[in-house]
């Protein structure tokens, strides 16, 4: 006798539920003022470096969520650099949800008056953490040139909802066969609205724009 499986789908539920506490998230960062941004990239586009250079520029101003499988490095530099950084390892996951995003705001509380913007550092994948709101103003993807400009039509779940698209290493430009408008024009032909920085976080290049862009939006939100 043949022994008959049922599957049962159980995204529809995870997903609700995780919505549910997102928007707690977002109501939480809210009352204190903060504008909330999603950082997501593939393992070493460098997200912390950027993070480093945003904290040697806005110290205090800026507050930190770590996401790493494995080891607070990634926070001990953002700490070292001027800012508050929270660590989360999450142990094998390979993203974010809301849950452990939750857990790490009741345990940054109370949250610090200089505090103006908390950029979440999402686990380094440019699948995973795709699908699952956080609670945050902007979703920002990095895309670094050395991994070719060939990667938003491949992984075009992230790119078509993120708000900014940050193209860093752009001090490597002359070394690299990447073509830049392919990419934005491509990311623009799946998300119109996107907003595009050209940076290097090595060299700060475009740094200024990207945090008059942070001010700006934070201005609106809370306007």
């Amino acid at each position: 006798m043949t022994e008959r499986t049922k599957k049962v789908k159980m995204l529809s539920p995870v997903m609700k539920r995780n919505n549910m506490i997102a928007v707690q998230n977002r109501k939480t960062i809210t009352d204190s003022k903060l504008l909330c941004i999603n950082l997501i990239s593939s393992p070493g586009a460098g997200k912390t470096t950027l993070l480093e250079r945003l904290a040697e520029r806005l110290g205090g101003r800026l507050a930190v969520i770590e996401g790493d499988v494995q080891t607070s490095r990634d926070a001990n530099r953002v700490n070292r650099a001027g800012s508050y950084a929270f660590q989360i390892e999450t142990g094998g996951s390979c993203h974010l949800d809301a849950g452990s995003v939750s857990e790490a705001l009741q345990e940054m509380k109370p949250f610090r008056d200089e505090w103006e913007f908390l950029v979440i550092e999402n686990v380094g994948n440019l699948i995973c953490p795709s699908g699952y709101f956080l609670g945050e103003h902007i979703t920002a993807g990095m895309l670094s040139l050395p991994e070719g400009d060939d990667k938003i039509m491949k992984y075009p779940a992230l790119f078509t909802r993120i708000d900014t698209l940050l193209l860093n290493k752009i001090d490597l430009e002359a070394q690299l066969r990447f073509d830049l408008k392919r990419a934005e024009n491509e990311c623009r032909s799946l998300n119109p609205d996107v907003s595009i920085y050209r940076i290097s976080a090595e060299t700060s290049q475009g740094l200024d724009e990207l945090i008059r862009y942070f001010e700006s939006e934070r201005t609106q939100v809370y306007s």
